[in-house]
């Protein structure tokens, strides 16, 4: 029986509220003062999770390595508040009061005193275990030391320092000024008192908090690749990125998977010269498509951006996977695509690296734009059912091991259970 818009708006409202609750947290456990907030990085993400903080009234310290680099970020932060105040949302003096919380700074060690300090530099282990390093050597006892990474180790990470009590991961979302999700990553030895502040901050910096745990990309990472590989395997079967993306575009999608890529850089983990494990996007950077900044990507772009279908991306296909062109239904396309995330998401339960199972769908209502009226991956699954799952599982299992069904699935399968319901204990670190 297909739910009512009521039944989902309550459930995802229940899930939302769900979401703040920490099993083991109590609910008046202690936390640490947060005054004064630093940030490591002044490009768009530095500079994004920056304004969250000055836009709440928290001072804030921004380090970049050169005096140009911190003028360009704190040059772009005003120009976002400029344009919400040019629209009416607040006032010109309000512009000034908030950019007036911040100091620039051209060294790590100038945040001594900050009670918490975000580094979000790019996606470089060693570059971030470099600067937990200088972090452990030149901060006050006490402050909450916090990486922004997306999908990297969070526990090698604090293991660079002789306090990793104090380190978490706080995963923003681009545009992080924007985006209402936090993913707060709960490490091996964060402790509780540091948990608890961290999702006290989330909400007064007004956003949507989910704990998660360490593995590869997360939460919602980890199930967006599940959905990338799959997309990537149609086009080696002869489907092209528009045939794609539509069928994704009509369950709801405002972006598909190779929109998405367009949209942030196909660039993004690639240098010249490199061979990595996806060939076609390797040709296409290498012929300078990196995305909709050089107009041309996966998609040609005309001048107001507007995504076009391509003839040489469709050759580089071709001369890539050696497939014909080929076509298949946007239903098949869809199962394709959705039903592996929802397999990694029951994946992700079992290895206890989730919450609850409308925590996983509190991550991709308010961080993917997964369409609300399907409820989030672990909703939908219910909405089609377990064994439709299963039985798409198996056959893209048999294709690639990595995929292999969930062993909670077949279990949902045989029973008739719902994904919502899955109780596997909690996050465990």
């Amino acid at each position: 029986m297909t739910p009512t818009t009521e039944e989902i708006g309550a459930y995802i409202a229940a899930a939302g509220k769900a979401a703040w609750e920490v099993p083991g947290l109590e609910a008046n456990a202690p936390q640490r003062e947060i005054k004064t907030v630093g940030i490591i990085g002044a490009g768009t993400m530095g500079g994004g999770i920056a304004m969250n903080f000055a836009t709440a009234g928290y001072n804030v310290k921004i380090v970049e390595t050169t005096q140009e680099a911190l003028d360009r970020g704190l040059k772009v932060v005003r120009g976002n508040y400029q344009r919400s105040s040019d629209k009416g949302r607040f006032p010109q003096e309000e512009v000034e009061a908030r950019m007036g919380r911040f100091e620039g700074c051209l060294e790590i060690a100038a945040l001594a005193e900050c009670d918490l300090v975000i580094e979000a530099v790019f996606e470089n282990m060693d570059l971030k275990r470099t600067i937990f390093t200088e972090l452990d050597r030149v901060m006050k006892k006490g402050a909450i030391l916090a990486t922004n990474t997306s999908a990297l180790n969070i526990d090698e990470i604090a293991g660079m320092t002789n306090r990793p009590e104090d380190v978490i991961g706080l995963h923003f979302f681009s545009p992080a000024n924007v985006m209402k999700l936090l993913e707060i990553v709960r490490a091996k030895h964060t402790a509780d008192d540091v948990v608890a502040t961290s999702m006290a901050l989330a909400a007064k910096i007004n956003k949507v908090a989910a704990l998660v745990g360490v593995c590869p990309g997360f939460v919602g990472n980890r199930i967006l690749f599940t959905r990338q590989i799959q997309a990537n395997k149609l086009l080696a079967k002869g489907l092209m990125p528009w045939d794609v993306d539509a069928a994704l575009n009509s369950f709801g999608f405002k972006m598909g998977p190779f929109q998405m890529s367009d949209l942030a850089g196909l660039d993004i983990g690639w240098s010249k010269g490199a061979t990595t494990d996806n060939p076609i996007r390797d040709m296409l950077c290498e012929m300078d498509r990196r995305g909709q900044k050089t107009q041309a990507g996966f998609y040609d772009y005309d001048e107001n951006r507007r995504p076009i279908p391509s003839k040489v991306t469709a050759g580089i296909i071709k001369n890539v996977t050696g497939a014909e062109e080929s076509t298949m239904s946007p239903d098949e396309i869809i199962e394709i695509c959705i039903y592996p995330m929802i397999n990694e998401a029951v994946k992700i339960l079992e290895e206890n690296k989730a919450q609850r199972p409308s925590d996983i769908d509190v991550v991709w209502l308010n961080g993917y734009g997964w369409p609300a009226d399907k409820g989030g991956p672990m909703f939908y699954g219910d909405m089609v059912g377990a064994q439709a799952v299963l039985d798409r599982m198996e056959v893209l299992g048999a294709e690639d091991p990595d995929f292999a069904p969930a062993e909670t699935l077949r279990k949902l399968a045989a029973s008739g259970g719902k994904f919502t319901d899955i109780d596997t204990g909690g996050l465990k670190v």
